[in-house]
């Protein structure tokens, strides 16, 4: 239980760090919301990326069973992740709307 709480808190600090830089940085205040069904791709699929371009009948059906089969743990642990993107935006949008500039 103490390992999913830990997991839990460091998806969410990481995404939320990440996003954050790259908001400030890009400019483009939810682009990591839009970018991280494609890291979760790479958290979950257990063959290489070129899979889905060289073979995608097998790659897309498999990924899929992947993404259904995860357990719950995964599942929350992956959607503390997204809310880190989430409230990232939230945050970079309430600096940018009051007068707060990056770079």
């Amino acid at each position: 239980m103490i390992q999913l709480f830990i997991s839990v808190l460091l998806f969410f600090v990481l995404f939320f760090g990440i996003s954050f830089i790259l908001n400030m940085i890009l400019r483009q205040t939810w682009l990591m919301a839009f970018v991280f069904p494609i890291i979760v791709i790479f958290i979950v699929d257990t063959f290489p990326f070129s899979t889905y371009f060289t073979d995608p009948g097998h790659a897309f059906p498999t990924l899929w069973n992947e993404l259904i089969t995860l357990s719950v743990q995964d599942a929350i642990i992956l959607s503390s992740g997204f809310i880190g993107t989430i409230v990232a935006g939230i945050v970079i949008k309430f600096l940018r709307k009051n007068g707060y500039q990056m770079f």
